[in-house]
């Protein structure tokens, strides 16, 4: 469990999947993907480890991922097999806002 600032970039240790941290809290959060906690950009990937289940719907690149109450905010910049959570609740894609109708 760690503190993330806004612009910290991370990746996962099981699969090809890095994010950048958009929008955090001042709380310690466990930020997992494909099951294990997501490592610095600096950290080498484990060679044999695969995302297990339920963290195996992937992520895709240049989605946004917030959690259930849309207090923190990871942007994906490259894709992978693992999905993102915290603890064991898995992150959603934040859906975009609509606009104003212009009648």
């Amino acid at each position: 469990m760690r503190v993330f600032k806004a612009g910290n970039r991370l990746k996962s240790a099981v699969c090809d999947t890095e994010v950048m941290v958009v929008r955090t809290g001042v709380e310690e959060v466990l930020l997992k993907c494909g099951g294990a906690e997501m490592v610095g950009m600096e950290a080498q990937r484990q060679a044999d480890a695969q995302p297990v289940a339920p963290f195996t719907e992937g992520t895709l690149i240049g989605k946004r991922y917030v959690d259930a109450a849309d207090r923190l905010e990871f942007l994906c910049t490259k894709s992978g097999k693992g999905s993102l959570a915290l603890g064991n609740e898995l992150l959603v894609v934040k859906q975009a806002k609509a606009l104003p109708s212009s009648d």
